[in-house]
């Protein structure tokens, strides 16, 4: 297989990149290096710098016998995409579509598309099924879930195939506490630096924390299985940001009292995510719970 990731040189998109060059794949990586960083980069793969809404996008497709892309290029930030909703739908929306054409005009086999819990917003029960209904509490839901249409109908259209993740919050290493956002990596910046980590709200909000290096087999095995499946990626678990910062006091041998901030339009209170449907068609299940998971990530940053 050829490869194509989106966002390759970012958190997911270069974890993922290492564990399919060490699969033996060839990976072509298109990045922006908006957010993501060279020094993620593995030497092996081929690297564009370059945004998935340009043209010049054509040249990659042309250049390379692509069969397969993994697309994780993204705008990820909520708080950004109340701001500017416009930068938000131009990135995420527009830019997928531009990588879709490509993928029919050179006959990819197969697209699988990094879609986020963020598209369920507030939920009506828990855990939240793929089937739950779409009532997404900002701009970056919206603009993560609008590309899951257009995947749907160009497979209709072109035969395209495609897996299309929804994945929980995830965390680990290479995420960028002053650029992409993730809460598990802030607080172990601020917590490493002896810090007292911020909460928006009162903490006891819940998220479902999904390790990226379990989000990086789920995509591997969609290379194989998984056809025109739309699946959760995620523990099915849910900790409390208060959780977050007392498994992270007990790991770093600390006791930082958090400050309690007003909480942020955008977010929802509770989430997890039912993981059944990927179990079964992938025979994927999450290796890292949630305490060896910080363990791991806390060792990484020290």
């Amino acid at each position: 297989m050829q490869i194509l990731v989106t966002g390759g040189a970012g958190f997911i998109g270069s974890n993922l990149v290492d564990g399919l060059i060490a699969k033996g794949h060839k990976v072509i990586v298109v990045d922006n290096l908006s957010t993501g960083k060279k020094k993620n980069l593995n030497q092996q793969a081929e690297f564009y710098q370059l945004d998935i809404r340009n043209e010049e996008l054509k040249k990659v497709f042309a250049a390379n016998e692509i069969t397969h892309v993994i697309h994780h290029a993204a705008q990820i930030d909520v708080q950004h995409s109340i701001k500017d909703p416009s930068f938000d739908a131009q990135n995420n929306i527009l830019g997928t579509i531009n990588l879709l054409e490509n993928c029919r005009e050179h006959e990819v086999a197969k697209i699988i598309y990094a879609s986020s819990a963020a598209v369920y917003g507030e939920p009506e029960y828990l855990p939240i099924d793929e089937e739950h209904p779409i009532k997404a509490m900002s701009p970056y839901g919206i603009s993560k879930h609008t590309p899951e249409h257009y995947i749907k109908m160009y497979s209709q259209l072109y035969n395209l195939k495609y897996t299309i993740f929804r994945y929980a919050n995830a965390y680990g290493p290479r995420q960028d506490p002053k650029g992409e956002g993730g809460v598990v990596s802030i607080f172990v910046d601020q917590m490493l630096a002896q810090k007292r980590p911020h909460i928006f709200g009162d903490g006891q909000q819940t998220r479902d924390f999904i390790h990226v290096y379990d989000i990086v087999k789920a995509n591997i095995l969609a290379l194989k299985s998984g056809d025109n499946s739309l699946l959760n990626i995620s523990t099915a678990n849910r900790d409390s940001v208060n959780d977050l910062v007392a498994n992270l006091n007990q790991i770093s041998a600390y006791d930082l009292k958090p400050i309690y901030e007003e909480a942020r339009p955008g977010d929802i209170l509770h989430s997890s995510l039912d993981n059944s449907k990927a179990k079964e068609i992938l025979n994927w299940s999450p290796a890292y719970d949630f305490k060896a998971g910080l363990e791991q990530t806390v060792e990484f940053y020290s």
